[in-house]
């Protein structure tokens, strides 16, 4: 599902990864991730997609609200599992959103 976005300016954070093989309780801690970065304050939407390669890309409001997504204790713990255990690479990118359109066939 496409994030129902507000107008910019707002910021993404983009994440790129390459998982190692096995689950080893990813699914689970994945789910419980996107849960509690629903609860956060600025979080404004989520999209997501996983082949080879995965790219999730949240949307918030503001630098401070990712900032403080970033050192919530659940996701730093889900942070440390993906280096050990989840990922054999990864990439972050936060960009600020100025300008968004879109197109729905009726």
């Amino acid at each position: 599902m496409i994030a129902q976005t507000p107008q910019p300016p707002y910021y993404a954070v983009i994440f790129t990864s390459v998982r190692t093989s096995g689950d080893n309780g990813y699914a689970e801690i994945s789910d419980k991730m996107v849960e509690l970065a629903k609860e956060q304050d600025g979080f404004l939407g989520m999209e997501s997609a996983r082949e080879e390669l995965g790219i999730t890309v949240s949307y918030w409001r503001d630098l401070e609200a990712i900032k403080h997504w970033k050192y919530n204790i659940d996701h730093t713990i889900a942070r440390e599992l993906g280096r050990e255990q989840w990922y054999s690479a990864f990439k972050t990118r936060i960009s600020k959103v100025e300008r968004d359109y879109d197109f729905l066939r009726k």
